[in-house]
């Protein structure tokens, strides 16, 4: 069985989709607040093989102002998590962020390059990572980007919203990275955690975005146009869309280790499809 921390987030909702043996801990449950509460539940469960944990405190702009409660959820607990993993010898997937890089450049980051976060949820991502990593479990820390599905919040239910009222946006086209569906996420995470279980060697470090990269302008772009919404789109610098938390401009990821797990990026163009055809039909 595999051990998923997180329900309702996008990337557990897409975890709860497919034909696995998995046991989804809720919020009611698992309270990520808690370190020691979070680890003993992997503690507590004899069938467990592997761990997935798809929970992190992703509200960018706010934790400029809650960084004690960001470091919590996205580092401590997870490292907790880790270190449980680690005594009973199973693996954990943890899903992380580009935002761990500088987002200098133009060249896409691999996983050994040299991090410097920008703001206070890149620090925190950055330090679940250590703290995985230093725990001494089996472990694949899946680093991805701009999420995206047909549920929560993110960037292509924004653009369908704001669509309902506007005809004319304002986008920025100097930020550039992958989009990434949370379904490939979900695929790869499981396929991870299995190839781990039997591979403990693979350990490490791994990048996982959607191809081809793209500007959030030209996201936009793709977004109105296959949602059939006359939206114009203005390019604009990052400059003009000022934020209380500074982003990356290069969110480009490198994801050519993913060979080792037999994964290949995905293509979210194919895969914004079939969400715009589920929000369609919700």
């Amino acid at each position: 069985m595999i051990l998923v921390f997180g329900q309702s987030g996008q990337v557990a909702r897409e975890l709860a989709r497919l034909p696995i043996e998995a046991r989804f801990l809720s919020r009611a449950e698992a309270d990520f607040a808690d370190p020691s509460a979070c680890a003993a539940l992997v503690a507590g469960l004899d069938d467990v093989e592997a761990v997935i944990n798809a929970v992190a405190y992703t509200a960018v702009d706010q934790a400029e102002e809650e960084e004690g409660i960001a470091h919590v959820v996205n580092a401590d607990t997870p490292g907790a998590i880790a270190a449980a993993c680690a005594r009973r010898d199973i693996p954990i997937v943890h899903i992380s962020t580009d935002y761990v890089f500088s987002g200098e450049g133009d060249h896409p980051f691999s996983p050994s390059d040299s991090i410097a976060p920008l703001n206070a949820y890149g620090r925190t991502k950055a330090e679940g990572e250590r703290l995985v990593r230093e725990s001494g479990a089996v472990h694949g820390i899946l680093r991805t980007s701009w999420v995206f599905s047909a549920h929560g919040g993110n960037f292509v239910k924004s653009m369908l919203r704001l669509a309902e009222t506007r005809d004319r946006l304002a986008i920025v086209d100097d930020q550039v990275g992958g989009p990434t569906p949370a379904s490939a996420i979900a695929e790869a995470a499981v396929r991870m955690a299995k190839v781990l279980v039997d591979h403990p060697g693979k350990s490490g470090t791994y990048h996982f975005s959607g191809t081809p990269d793209a500007s959030w302008a030209v996201f936009a772009r793709e977004i109105f146009a296959e949602a059939g919404r006359e939206v114009t789109v203005e390019d604009i610098p990052t400059s003009d869309y000022p934020t209380p938390a500074r982003r990356p401009l290069n969110s480009r990821l490198d994801c050519s280790r993913l060979a080792e797990f037999d994964l290949e990026r995905p293509d979210w163009r194919e895969a914004l499809r079939g969400v715009l055809k589920e929000l369609d039909a919700q």
